[in-house]
């Protein structure tokens, strides 16, 4: 059986919530008066807009994943970046509802805290309540706020919360309230490959940069950091970082040692088989976690490219279960691993 780490979740908590918004991210009748959800994304029929429960554990069921980690889908993470009044509320709907979900399915699922960003009081205020919720073991912080020491700095209150709570921190590509999103000009030729694919894994190559290179997780030993998508580019541009050392500063730590963190994890969502095991060599396989992004499709690509990487049957075991299962044992409930049927 396989955990996925890495599953979004479009809650229908927050339907009625956004029915009554004036802004965007707002629902709303549209001319041919069907509900559409109005977002920075464009607009999106009603009907297609948010997950429905039993379908994603038919999903699960078929892929053979015992236990699901939620963390809120990319284009609502806009209720967090909310002025604090507005976004507190629909944070805690998103919240609850996971929670719930992990009681009435025990063992099925488990959760990735959403946090109003625009108040750091009340982030970590909203942190502590969600870590007493069965079933949430974390919270999701956006990759801007990791893409230096300096911006990492800013975020030490919920470091040090999630130090106190041993919790894990998913660390995932997106802004922070106010920053300019998109970077990549909305106009520009192949606008989603340089968004989504080339924008993206830059900027976890940052977060990775930033907490691998300077000091900032020894002051707390005691959480745990998911990092999706391999982390960004390094299993890629190591031996570039190696080279580039010896020639500019030989007398620092080779690259290639300082990538491996007792409390930092990558997840291998959306990569293929040589890029995983590129993966396994620069961080080990221990250090890596299942993830699918929480689609079918994302699970049937996950599942077929980690059956081809060339990394071993403990490895692909470690990764498909164990490590997710060490990380979230203290955490939560999770469902009991079985040798998926032939």
């Amino acid at each position: 059986m396989t955990i996925d780490m890495h599953s979004h979740w479009r809650p229908p908590a927050l339907i009625d919530a956004l029915r009554a918004r004036k802004t965007q991210p707002l629902i709303e009748a549209g001319d041919d008066g069907v509900e559409v959800l109005r977002s920075r994304r464009g607009d999106m029929p009603l009907s297609e807009a948010f997950d429905n429960l039993e379908d994603r554990l038919a999903v699960m069921d078929r892929r053979g994943i015992s236990t699901a980690a939620l963390s809120l889908f990319g284009g609502l993470q806009w209720i967090e970046r909310l002025p604090v009044e507005e976004s507190l509320p629909l944070v805690r709907l998103y919240n609850d509802e996971v929670s719930a979900m992990a009681q009435a399915h025990p063992g099925r699922f488990v959760g990735y805290a959403s946090l109003p960003q625009a108040d750091m009081d009340a982030s970590v205020a909203e942190f502590d309540r969600a870590m007493q919720l069965p079933g949430i073991v974390g919270a999701i912080l956006p990759g801007n706020a990791f893409m230096s020491y300096e911006d990492t700095e800013a975020y030490r209150p919920l470091l040090a919360a999630a130090n106190r709570h041993s919790a894990l921190i998913f660390i995932h590509w997106g802004p922070r309230p106010g920053d300019k999103w998109p970077r990549v000009a909305g106009g520009a030729d192949n606008f989603s490959p340089r968004l989504g694919t080339l924008d993206m894994q830059a900027s976890l190559s940052s977060n990775m940069m930033t907490l691998c290179y300077t000091d900032i997780l020894d002051d707390y030993p005691n959480l745990r950091i998911h990092i999706h998508n391999l982390g960004g580019n390094i299993p890629y541009e190591i031996g570039r970082l190696d080279h580039r050392n010896l020639l500019d500063t030989p007398d620092e730590p080779m690259p290639s040692t300082r990538f491996v963190k007792p409390n930092l994890f990558v997840d291998c969502n959306s990569f293929g088989a040589r890029a995983i095991e590129m993966g396994v060599a620069v961080y080990g396989a221990e250090k890596i976690v299942f993830g699918t992004d929480g689609t079918d499709f994302g699970c049937e690509w996950s599942d077929q490219e980690l059956a081809a990487a060339d990394i071993g049957d403990n490895a692909r075991r470690a990764i498909l279960h164990d490590n997710a299962a060490a990380l979230l044992a203290d955490l939560a409930p999770i469902a009991p691993y079985q040798v998926a049927a032939e």
